[in-house]
């Protein structure tokens, strides 16, 4: 039993890997943009993703806990697959809208099920406490080979037609669904000692969970609004540096970059929380952040880019911190379904600010856009300031 966990474990990074080696998207802006689509309608596409998401989160979760966690990842991997084939031929707003709603099926189906499929196999081998090392370590992997995808990807846009980069993303989402076919379940969706929670239980225990315990909700909702702001990096860099006049042959290097900052945080993350509470650690984030997207929208030129980096490296701190918090405190039948909801959360923010994004960037391009983020960091960070004193 022990031997199959721990080829689980390695076989999850391989899988990271492969779903992160798509270098389509270091390109990926300006290969909307080539096909028409402009900043209000990406916005657009990107809360239709959103809602998608927020209407698929829970149910995914639930499948996972009572189906199996193996079960949804096959689901997120061939959407992946789905998604770049669709995307190699899409020229209409409504091809996009019809990607992003693959997308979020996709990332509905393993944004609950990885992390339950990841703890309960730590846990078999009596490793559960190190569930935020190693949630870093995929989290590392997932950057190195975003950074080798953007490297590459940035070399052959500057050489090839665009479409190239799609079709070797597709090749590597078809590797990554073969090793998700040898995945081996692992906890309670597994093991039967457990039997499952009646579904009409789910929400109300979901709901009493964040009620009774304050500070998991203080902790979630930092994650969602710290992790909905970067999501604004990750969508809109390229559009960025194409405002201050960067040329695209560096694009692969930037994105090394802000990738690669995210390094320390997700590895660092688990002996931070030893030594400083999380009350301190997400306050300095969220205050990083709201600075730097001050900085973002005021300078416009490439001396900014230097926020963009500094963003990056506090946010490789939000996932481990929010995600090991919440996978600590639920139960084992349901972990799934607890950690849809955070994402859940965080889709549900992103719309909210998507739309403020989306209006404040027709009116000043990307730049006011970044400008109405860091009012609402800024925002949030007093609030969490004062609403965590007595419960984080």
């Amino acid at each position: 039993m022990n031997h199959s966990i721990n080829i689980n474990v390695w076989k999850l990074l391989a899988i990271r890997f492969f779903y992160s080696l798509i270098p389509a998207y270091v390109i990926e802006r300006l290969y909307w943009e080539d096909r028409g689509m402009t900043i209000p309608m990406v916005v657009y596409a990107e809360i239709i993703y959103a809602v998608t998401i927020v209407l698929l989160e829970v149910p995914s979760g639930m499948m996972a806990d009572r189906w199996g966690r193996k079960t949804m990842m096959l689901v997120s991997a061939l959407m992946g697959c789905a998604e770049f084939l669709l995307l190699l031929f899409a020229e209409a707003f409504w091809h996009f809208a019809l990607v992003v709603v693959v997308a979020a099926i996709g990332g509905a189906a393993s944004s609950g099920a990885e992390q339950a499929l990841l703890y309960e196999s730590l846990r078999e081998r009596g490793r559960e406490r190190s569930f935020e090392k190693w949630l870093g370590r995929l989290n590392a992997v997932d950057i190195a080979s975003t950074v080798l995808a953007a490297l590459c990807g940035s070399l052959l846009a500057s050489r090839l037609p665009y479409e190239f980069n799609y079709a070797l993303s597709l090749i590597s989402m078809l590797v990554c669904l073969g090793l998700t076919l040898t995945l081996t379940e692992a906890g309670s969706s597994g093991d039967g000692e457990e039997s499952p929670i009646p579904i009409r239980v789910y929400l109300t225990a979901s709901w009493r969970l964040f009620r009774e315990n304050r500070g998991l909700l203080l902790v979630m909702l930092s994650g969602m609004v710290t992790g909905a702001a970067v999501n604004f990096i990750d969508e809109f860099w390229q559009t960025y540096l194409e405002r201050v006049e960067i040329p695209v042959l560096y694009f692969g290097l930037f994105s090394a970059g802000i990738f690669l900052l995210r390094l320390p945080g997700n590895l660092l993350a688990f002996a931070l929380k030893e030594r400083f509470s999380y009350r301190l650690l997400l306050t300095l984030v969220t205050v990083v952040l709201a600075t730097c997207f001050f900085w973002l929208a005021a300078m416009r030129d490439s001396r900014s880019i230097a926020a963009l980096f500094v963003i990056s490296l506090f946010a490789g701190l939000i996932e481990p911190l929010a995600a090991g918090y919440l996978q600590h405190r639920a139960d084992s039948r349901m972990r799934a379904t607890m950690g849809s909801f955070q994402s859940l959360g965080e889709k549900a923010v992103l719309i909210a600010i998507g739309l403020g994004f989306g209006y404040f960037s027709s009116k000043f391009d990307v730049f006011g856009g970044y400008g109405f983020i860091a009012v609402i960091c800024a925002l949030y960070a007093l609030y969490f300031l004062t609403a965590s004193r007595k419960a984080v």
